[in-house]
């Protein structure tokens, strides 16, 4: 018997960036080359998060093995929505119902279209992936157990927001990237007693990266350098590691440099110690991930951090920032590096990764340790397969 299964996700494609678009994608493209499932997507024509515009062209199309289904958006990004959320946000647990929804729609997409065509297929589970948008917030409702819901929640206020608690309680099951997001979501919702994995995302084997090639694009000789990699803006910390990296620079002088790669890294304001790279591509970027002195994970809003497992493939030992749950975790369960929360402790893991190097190549050789153990693809989506299987019977004996 075929599983039919269907995605509920706010922008999908190759060429869509963000994090929980991409980890869709991954699993949905995995999913479908089993047999035995087929997969669908429903999303919108967008393909800017900061717009929602339709760019993509409405209808059917299959892209690797996917059958997706795209439908135009009725609203995009608000023109207000930035002034309203920035006000809402400040106590976001006293938000009415009504304001709760109007963050939903200025936010967007607001796409009912694929929220019914969704709702009214043959799919036995709809998964929804992540929570924060309208067709999550819209679609959960409408399909009762057989959602399940892949949060990708940070702890962020809009996750304080009251309208979330019935989404959230509506979900028939729960994939979790960590158990860090795992607790979270528990503390704040009751879904504890609901059906759940803890998953996270996978990445492939691949041949060893040129040891040069990455230097070569960061204009890199043979000093040393902390990497960064991902989007370059405020939430994700760039501008907080710039600044830790110009004090630790201060104190101790020497050929150290931090290399930033990732959109927006071109706009960083560099100098002789700080390298901006924009977008590159995976082989220059495993290259740069083995070959630096450590690579740093500055973020604050993180329900996985794909990067960061991608590093640890490299053998890289890794520095985070301890106050986001999951790195810390990632950390802790690894011991692949260590976390700073403060200059003090940024400066003590530069130091050790500096002048300890057994500890650095033993940091990172138990990194790819605990890569190969739970992120690999074939095992990791084996066991996705299976809860899915799972939930579906659960589903159908409840329907």
């Amino acid at each position: 018997m075929t599983l039919e299964i269907a995605y509920v996700v706010s922008r999908f494609g190759a060429d869509v960036p963000g994090g929980a678009e991409l980890g869709c994608r991954m699993l949905a493209e995995r999913l479908a080359a089993l047999a035995g499932l087929d997969v669908h997507v429903y999303t919108t024509c967008a393909r800017d998060a900061n717009t929602w515009a339709n760019e993509f062209a409405p209808g059917d199309t299959v892209e690797n093995g996917v059958r997706v289904h795209r439908f135009r958006s009725a609203t995009g990004r608000a023109p207000e929505f930035h002034d309203f959320a920035s006000d809402l946000l400040r106590n976001p647990a006293r938000a009415t119902a009504a304001e709760g929804r109007r963050f939903i729609d200025l936010q967007g997409p607001v796409c009912p279209d694929a929220i019914d065509a969704a709702a009214s297929s043959s799919a036995q589970l709809l998964i929804f992936y992540p929570y924060l948008y309208a067709p999550t917030v819209d679609g959960v409702a409408r399909v009762g157990a057989r959602a399940v819901m892949h949060p990708a929640a940070h702890d962020e206020p809009a996750l304080r927001l009251p309208i979330f608690t019935d989404v959230f309680a509506g979900a028939g099951a729960f994939v979790f990237q960590t158990f860090a997001e795992r607790d979270l979501c528990e503390r704040r919702f009751p879904v504890a007693h609901r059906p759940q994995l803890v998953l996270g995302l996978g990445v492939d084997e691949h041949p060893a990266p040129s040891p040069t090639a990455g230097r070569a694009a960061a204009g890199l000789d043979d000093e040393p350098f902390l990497l960064s990699v991902g989007r370059v803006e405020e939430g994700k910390g760039a501008g907080v590691l710039a600044d830790l990296f110009r004090a630790y620079k201060s104190r101790h002088p020497g050929p150290l440099k931090l290399v930033f790669v990732g959109s927006g890294a071109e706009t960083v304001p560099t100098d002789r110690d700080i390298v901006g790279l924009g977008v590159v591509d995976d082989d220059v970027k495993r290259s740069l991930m083995g070959s630096c002195l450590a690579f740093v994970q500055p973020s604050f809003y993180e329900a996985f951090s794909l990067v960061l497992v991608e590093a640890w493939a490299q053998g890289a030992a890794a520095i985070v920032n301890g106050t986001c749950g999951p790195l810390r975790e990632h950390c802790d369960r690894s011991g692949g590096g260590v976390c700073f929360d403060s200059y003090a402790s940024f400066e003590d893991a530069v130091l050790r990764c500096e002048r300890d190097p057994c500890w650095r190549q033993a940091a990172g050789a138990r990194g790819r340790a605990y890569v190969d153990e739970h992120f690999r693809w074939p095992a990791l989506i084996a066991r996705y397969r299976q809860f899915l299987v799972r939930h579906a019977q659960r589903a159908r004996a409840v329907r």
